[in-house]
């Protein structure tokens, strides 16, 4: 009768390793090549990704500010001219990323902004 015992405490010892194992296996598998995510990082991929829908909308209504504006053609040369780390400055600068009812230009847009007009010109 003893064997029977021992036997099957050995049989549940194996069954609960196994089931450890697997659980540890599911939880690297999924988070390394599954693509699952925490709360906190899916959280902030939201954020990253409304951020940039943002600038990818913003971008194109401040470079027609930009060319709409008096003097285009003088204030192009300019950001030309402008360092590529002062080329947000310009823009901002100007007004031309700032939109009705903000006080400054939402981060990113800028740069985005001056991006579009380099590369257009």
């Amino acid at each position: 009768m003893a064997s029977f015992s021992t036997s099957r405490e050995e049989t549940i010892k194996r069954l609960l390793q196994g089931a450890a194992v697997g659980a540890l296996a599911t939880l690297v598998i999924g988070f390394t090549w599954g693509g699952w995510v925490t709360g906190g990082t899916a959280q902030e991929m939201q954020r990253k990704g409304a951020a940039s829908a943002v600038v990818s909308a913003l971008a194109p209504i401040c470079a027609e500010k930009f060319r709409a504006a008096g003097e285009a053609t003088a204030n192009l040369a300019g950001l030309k001219r402008a360092n590529s780390w002062q080329q947000d400055t310009f823009i901002a600068d100007g007004g031309w990323a700032t939109f009705s009812g903000q006080k400054s230009p939402e981060p990113g847009v800028a740069q985005a902004c001056a991006n579009l007009l380099i590369g257009l010109s």
